[in-house]
């Protein structure tokens, strides 16, 4: 959201830190690899070049398609989803496939007679393929309303840290997309039984298959080999779907340096006048009123937020220590008050700043434990000496290392600098809350006593620093989420075409159980007959799921996090509830089989 557009101002700039973006556009026929090898040229020649001289040689330029910056970072991401959708679609068309050849045998007589009549091989293709296309659009037609509800629901989440995301909408390509998929799978997975069902010999067929008999040896290998493929994709979707499952509650474990529950952030607007004793003031006066709250913790104000807005600056040196040319890192730069620490849950060995820290001593700094380790090895760093540019700082305290750009990456060097400062002036004001009640019952409370101290102040949003961290991990929880809802789909459909099958190969062998049964079999014997063969179909398609899985996990293991993509218990959790649900598919028709009543099978042959 943008209010205003306003010039920029180079000093203002240099002096919040690397916060500078460039962008450009490039002329017709210039590719971005001509314009690095321009950029290396002319960038420092800039005229900053000129006026700080001290940067000449800090600063290279790299570009880069801005499309790529916006959503390079989920390419992967979305080739992961296109493929789960892909094994939801296959399983879809085996399914669609089994039904019809299901069909098809059952009206193999039927078949038989129209071919006898005169109906040739186009013809009753052109049948099947016609009843495949009206399921085909049917299912068409209701996943384009889902589409619709969903993508609707979706641009209006500002909670998804997602670029353009309020941009997705079900278009005319998308329309278009829908209906070649519709026709193609039509067309392919109903093209089998209807080659299938006309390529019969008219005496096998009529013999093959009776009211009652078994079926084709052949329907039956084909259906079988069918419900092995949808099992196996299945197991490969659910394997993908609990790694990345396993990876994002991984995320959440993070320890991200700072306490988020309980905690809420503001903007505060004021107004300084450019003085820092006037600021001061205004942010001491600020935050004793807050704190004096009921149900205030702690209180304390940042120029910045973790996981948010940051900038950097060059990182710090040990005084007296030379170093190479690239050899001190830049630093992560936050502008704090007094009770900033406290408020945002930080763990600090050392002394936090105090309104007393002001221009008339010594500079202080607290840094974290990354930094720490660079300008001290080895050593404690609490207590000596820093140069930060050309100013000299005391180290007073040590937090431990903030998430400051994402969850999942590692922290990098960061230094924490007190407002109350002429040198360290802050880029704004973000109030921080640590309270021991709902955050929103404390919203009202916290604006009126900003009001109190400025009429001017904004009606902002009292943000909890937990809708921070949840925005920040928003994009793996939604992959997660489409992933696992895809898995859910793909078990459902498995266990559906399991059943189908097996209670259709049940309902088709009925007066095989009666003679079965009529001659000793116990209803035992018969279910566990039934149970024995859902088994068999279900562990050779885990069993080539599996293999598959291991070459698809390797392929997305650059988006796991903290998990092997072989990680043991996902494999064997997915696979036990793969089989489980598989069994229990089974069991349905098989306990319908142990109870059929060899009398009544007989009589109705």
């Amino acid at each position: 959201k943008v209010d205003a557009f306003v010039p920029t101002v180079e000093d203002d700039i240099r002096n919040e830190g690397n916060t500078l973006a460039l962008i450009g556009r490039l002329k017709p026929g210039v590719s971005v690899a001509q314009s690095q090898v321009e950029a290396k040229t002319l960038f420092p020649k800039f005229y900053w070049s000129k006026k700080y001289p001290d940067s000449v040689g800090n600063y290279t330029a790299r570009p880069f398609e801005l499309k790529q910056y916006v959503s390079g970072k989920l390419r992967r991401s979305l080739i992961v989803l296109w493929s789960a959708v892909g094994l939801i679609l296959l399983i879809v068309c085996v399914n669609l496939s089994n039904l019809l050849l299901a069909r098809a045998a059952a009206r193999s007589k039927e078949f038989a007679l129209r071919s006898a009549l005169g109906a040739g091989r186009v013809r009753l293709v052109r049948q099947l393929l016609t009843e495949s296309l009206v399921l085909a659009g049917m299912g068409a037609v209701l996943g384009l309303g889902l589409a619709f509800a969903i993508t609707s629901y979706l641009a209006h989440q500002g909670s998804l840290a997602l670029p353009l995301l309020s941009s997705v909408k079900v278009d005319g390509a998308a329309l278009l997309w829908t209906l070649a998929i519709s026709v193609g799978t039509a067309l392919l997975f109903g093209l089998l039984p209807g080659l299938k069902m006309s390529s019969n010999n008219l005496q096998d067929a009529l013999k093959d298959t009776g009211q009652g008999m078994s079926d084709g040896k052949s329907h039956e290998r084909l259906r079988s080999v069918l419900v092995i493929s949808e099992v196996a994709l299945a197991c490969v979707l659910l394997i993908g779907a609990g790694l990345m499952l396993r990876s994002f509650l991984r995320v959440l474990d993070v320890d991200l340096g700072f306490q988020p529950a309980t905690a809420a952030a503001i903007k505060m607007d004021y107004n300084d006048g450019g003085k820092t004793a006037k600021r001061n003031a205004i942010f001491e006066e600020a935050i004793r009123r807050v704190s004096a709250i009921p149900g205030v913790e702690a209180a304390g104000i940042s120029d910045n937020l973790p996981l948010e807005r940051n900038r950097g600056w060059g990182g710090p040196r040990a005084k007296g220590k030379v170093y190479r040319k690239g050899e001190v890192p830049g630093a992560f730069v936050y502008i704090v008050s007094p009770g900033y620490v406290r408020a945002m849950g930080m763990r600090l060995r050392g002394r936090d700043f105090t309104w007393q820290d002001d221009m008339k001593g010594e500079s202080t700094v607290i840094l974290n434990e990354r930094a720490a380790n660079f300008v001290a090895p080895g050593e404690d760093a609490v207590g000596k000496m820093v140069l930060i540019g050309n100013n000299e700082a005391r180290v007073i305290g040590v937090v431990a290392d903030v998430h400051e750009t994402n969850v999942e990456g590692k922290a990098g060097e960061q230094m924490y600098l007190p407002t109350m400062r002429d040198e360290w002036g802050p880029d704004g004001a973000e109030l921080v809350v640590r309270t021991k009640l709902p955050p929103a019952q404390l919203a009202g409370s916290v604006m009126r006593t900003l009001r109190e101290l400025n009429p001017n102040q904004a009606a902002v949003e009292f943000r909890p620093i937990q809708g921070i961290v949840d925005r920040a991990v928003s994009p793996r929880r939604f992959f997660v989420m489409l992933v696992g809802t895809f898995a859910g789909l793909g078990l459902i459909l498995a266990s559906l075409g399991i059943y189908g099958v097996i209670s259709y190969s049940v309902t088709r062998r009925t007066q095989e159980i009666g003679i079965r049964m009529a001659l000793g079999a116990t209803p035992g014997r018969v279910q566990m007959s039934v149970l024995s063969k859902t088994l068999g179909l279900a562990a050779m398609g885990i069993g080539v799921g599996a293999v598959a899985s291991i070459v698809v996990a390797n392929l997305i293991a650059s988006m796991l996090f903290g998990t092997t993509p072989t990680d043991p218990i996902t494999f064997v959790v997915m696979v036990v509830l793969l089989g489980s649900v598989a069994a229990l598919a089974g069991y349905v028709p098989a306990r319908r089989a142990s109870r059929i009543n060899p009398m009544v099978a007989l009589r109705n042959n």
